[in-house]
């Protein structure tokens, strides 16, 4: 969303931002309208009705954006994640002053109360037609009551009002296209726009990459990150370098780290980029629905290889044998065999074709080109 918001003042758009007010901001000349954050993570008995009450639509929440729509009036309104401390409400807002919603949809909250169709640590498709499993089997925290609230959640914030709400809902994967329509949207509400990058990120790449393969991630347990190490343990002439943090991070250092397992913690995007050029692939072994990975984007903008399991969007952007090679999700010795077929025939990729290509597809100017074709078309429509 910060990067979209960049692009479009790039163009010569004016642009009004509208999120939660928080102390890791960054500074925006609308965050008069932020309505205030709902922290429970303090345990604060105080918070726990109002963040409760806070996906439905606070008064708030209403007043607030409201005043923007008015003070600001914009043609278009583009929501990104509004769930949790937003809520759809905005999408009702903006149809009761007819400006159209363009709604990027960047996980499965409208099919999956709990975002990422796991239960038990496994993918599952359940609520897709049926949002009470999410209650059957307590998977919000396994916890009755949080699951309730997501129920009810999902019950408020249905697909027939959504759908009412909402002109246009982009798919940054064929794969997420694919589920909104197995999961009741109308396929000309649908359309398939995967993310971008913004060029400047990136300069030359390296063409002799060095002898180590990295991950680039949360450190959870739905990243498949205990498959790549279990498959990394049994390649010791190949150094892997892990970055990132996450709720697994001791246990996995203290069971994993070793001479061919480093990790490296969380870096910023300066260091992060250097790893990425210079490494021989990325490996992205997710065990959930991915929508449109931007670390596979990046890594491919650098020539750099990846090796992904095939799940969610991540097989749209691999091509076997050109830019990477794909995996049986959760599958050990498969991911093992493919990072070691990788080495044997890594002479064999082209590292600048693969970064001209993933560049000339993902980069800025072409997805600005695509994003104004939906907003003219909307704007025709309502005019």
């Amino acid at each position: 969303m910060i990067e979209l918001e960049k692009l479009l003042k790039e163009y010569g758009h004016e642009v009004a931002v509208f999120s939660m007010d928080h102390p890791l901001n960054l500074e925006s000349d609308c965050s008069e309208y932020f309505p205030v954050e709902i922290d429970i993570s303090k345990n604060n008995l105080n918070n726990i009705i109002p963040a409760m009450l806070r996906p439905f639509g606070s008064a708030e929440v209403r007043k607030k954006f409201s005043r923007l729509l008015k003070d600001f009036n914009p043609d278009i309104v583009h929501l990104n994640n509004i769930h949790s401390q937003l809520s759809p409400l905005l999408s009702i807002l903006a149809q009761n002053l007819k400006v159209p919603v363009v709604w990027t949809l960047h996980d499965h909250k409208l099919l999956c109360p709990r975002y990422d169709c796991m239960r038990n640590e496994h993918p599952c498709e359940l609520c897709f037609t049926r949002k009470y499993n999410v209650v059957r089997y307590r998977c919000m925290k396994h916890s009755l009551m949080a699951s309730l609230v997501a129920y009810a959640e999902a019950v408020v914030w249905n697909r027939k009002k959504l759908a009412k709400a909402t002109n246009i809902f982009i798919c940054p994967s064929n794969f997420l296209l694919r589920n909104m329509s197995s999961g009741g949207f109308k396929k000309e509400q649908l359309i398939p726009l995967h993310n971008f990058i913004n060029e400047r990120k990136f300069n030359g790449i390296a063409l002799n990459k060095q002898d180590y393969y990295c991950y680039v991630g949360r450190l959870s347990s739905e990243k498949g990150i205990k498959t790549l190490l279990e498959a990394a343990t049994g390649l010791p002439q190949h150094k892997l370098k892990v970055i990132g943090t996450g709720p697994l991070e001791h246990e996995l250092r203290t069971k994993y780290e070793g001479k061919n397992i480093e990790f490296l913690g969380f870096r910023q995007w300066d260091e992060l980029k250097v790893i990425l050029e210079n490494s021989s692939c990325m490996v992205i072994p997710s065990e959930c629905y991915e929508n449109n990975p931007l670390s596979v984007i990046e890594s491919l903008c650098y020539g750099t290889p990846v090796v992904g399991s095939r799940i969610g969007g991540i097989p749209e952007l691999i091509d076997p044998g050109i830019n990477g090679l794909t995996f049986e999700a959760g599958n050990v010795s498969d991911l093992r065999n493919k990072i070691s077929t990788f080495f044997s025939t890594s002479s064999d990729y082209n590292y600048g074709e693969i970064a001209d290509n993933a560049r000339a597809k993902f980069n800025s100017a072409n997805y600005h080109k695509q994003l104004m074709k939906i907003y003219n078309n909307l704007l025709l429509v309502s005019h």
